[in-house]
């Protein structure tokens, strides 16, 4: 990855995207061969960052790289201590997360959760994508948190990191466990996912909704197929999605479309479209997100930009810096989710514009913490007095 971020500004210098490309295999040694990585986001699978040896794929001229094989799913289990992730950010709307997957098969090449896999000694490019972990003990520990005497209520968020209905909640049905320990105790949710999976769950949900316990946001990036399996290859197609805003909707579950990320000049077009289509399937609220390009991120997503739209390389890199203060990116709290500078500005007009002509809420509907019971431990001992 420091290979690549060198290039960050000077990758604008080549006259030719071609030329851009070509740098940008050379400094990495790290493509993968499309044969090798069919179906998914990334074309990189560089080291993390905290990793002290780095390795690369290379020809030897005995034609090795030809034996390799493709890239399959992986999922290996991991043993969490908390079921809840405490989150102190001044800028996101909750205090608290479950992650019930680290990893998401969906690929999304924009993913600003990918680096997360450096923890794990992995990478944040095909392992992010391919190298899954599943954590089953989170309900039963999600229940036992809940049931201490000083748990205090609030809305749990999920899939604000890795989408709890990627494909491999198929068979390990976790987020459905999780669901049923909330809905036991009449406890708060908040779900995003951009998975047509989610309804199967409808039945838990609009008996949660009908409390005002449960509402749900599906990410929408765009209404063109071609791109979504290019740069979202294993997350539901844009018409599942609406799908679901409608089952959902028509279920009494309250469903924003989210526009996000919006990434200038590649589906920045489209915003009053899909805010149109997310309010003809049903949709109450709506929101937004600017491209995210966080440490690694940010090469990964040059690299697919180059391959998949080279000739829009240079336009979407000058956009997306002009709007981070010449940067891929910048963390700062109150720039991060939406950016700076008039392309920004822009932007925000057009989605405030939007939602104001069709109806759609901007601010979240609250949903109701009064309701809570207390778990009996799941097991716990609780203390005598």
């Amino acid at each position: 990855m420091n290979e690549l971020s060198h290039l960050r500004q000077d990758a604008l210098a080549p006259a030719h995207t071609a030329d851009i490309a070509d740098a940008l295999v050379k400094a990495s040694g790290l493509r993968i061969d499309v044969d090798r990585r069919r179906g998914r986001g990334a074309g990189l699978n560089p080291s993390g960052r905290f990793e002290e040896e780095r390795r690369e794929a290379f020809d030897d001229g005995w034609q090795s790289l030809e034996e390799l094989e493709p890239f399959r799913t992986e999922v290996q289990v991991e043993k969490p201590r908390t079921a809840i992730t405490r989150n102190e950010s001044p800028d996101i709307s909750f205090d608290r997360s479950i992650n019930p997957y680290r990893g998401c098969e969906h690929g999304c090449i924009y993913c600003f959760a990918r680096p997360t896999h450096s923890y794990m000694g992995l990478s944040p490019g095909l392992d992010f994508e391919s190298k899954l972990f599943v954590k089953p003990d989170v309900p039963k520990l999600l229940e036992r948190e809940l049931s201490k005497p000083d748990y205090k209520v609030r809305a749990i968020a999920i899939g604000t990191n890795t989408d709890p209905y990627q494909p491999v909640e198929k068979e390990w049905r976790i987020m459905r466990q999780i669901l049923e320990v909330l809905q036991k105790a009449n406890h708060p949710v908040a779900i995003v996912t951009k998975s047509a999976m989610i309804m199967r769950d409808i039945d838990i949900l609009a008996d949660m909704a009908s409390k005002g316990l449960a509402k749900v946001g599906i990410s929408v990036t765009t209404l063109d197929r071609k791109l979504a399996r290019s740069m979202e290859p294993r997350a539901s197609t844009p018409p599942k999605r609406l799908d679901a805003i409608k089952a959902l909707t028509d279920a009494g579950i309250p469903t924003a479309v989210m526009v996000s990320p919006i990434i200038p000049a590649l589906n920045d077009h489209e915003i009053e479209r899909i805010l149109e289509a997310g309010h003809a399937a049903g949709a109450l609220e709506a929101s937004y997100v600017l491209l995210r390009l966080p440490l690694e991120v940010a090469p990964l997503f040059r690299d697919w930009l180059l391959q998949n739209y080279p000739d829009r390389y240079r336009h979407v890199m000058s956009l997306v810096r002009s709007m981070r203060g010449g940067k891929d990116y910048d963390a700062e709290w109150s720039k991060r989710m939406k950016g700076s500078g008039p392309y920004a500005w822009q932007i925000g007009r057009r989605f405030e514009m939007a939602t104001k002509r069709l109806g759609l809420v901007r601010r979240g509907l609250p949903m109701r913490d009064d309701m809570f019971i207390r778990p009996d431990g799941g097991g716990i001992q609780l203390s005598l007095l």
